[in-house]
């Protein structure tokens, strides 16, 4: 899959909501997926810092990306488990963070994943481990 491609599938199967993200698929390969999400005032809680609600929603939807890259196209799945832990608050003023997946095992019927979330600077803001059930 060419990245217009992936780019296309993301924005046929995401919810509205999902697709407000504004994410970008920046890098594919079978296993290794990097997308970029451009940090808005509506992604920004009152204490000025990017919400983790808005991380979490990139994170898996970065990772249903990454196994739709493995699996050559998209295939309907579930989140089973995600697991995040918040390494720094990220400030409201970062214009975008880039996520990183990595397929560790993509079995018939289960799929393990790991993002990490950069800052600009290249610094670790969060990292994630995931699980999915393929429908």
């Amino acid at each position: 899959m060419d990245l217009h491609a992936i780019q296309t599938t993301l924005d046929q199967v995401a919810a509205p909501y999902v697709k407000a993200l504004g994410l970008e698929v920046t890098a594919a390969d079978p296993h290794r997926t990097t997308l970029r999400m451009p940090i808005t005032p509506a992604l920004v809680h009152g204490g000025g810092m990017l919400c983790g609600q808005s991380l979490l929603s990139a994170a898996d939807t970065a990772m249903v990306v990454a196994l739709s890259v493995a699996e050559g196209g998209f295939r309907p799945m579930t989140t089973v488990q995600l697991q995040t832990s918040f390494l720094r608050p990220i400030p409201g003023s970062t214009p975008e963070v880039t996520l990183v997946c990595h397929v560790l095992r993509k079995g018939k019927s289960l799929a393990f994943g790991e993002i990490e979330i950069f800052t600009p600077d290249g610094k670790l803001a969060a990292h994630a481990t995931t699980t999915y059930a393929f429908i």
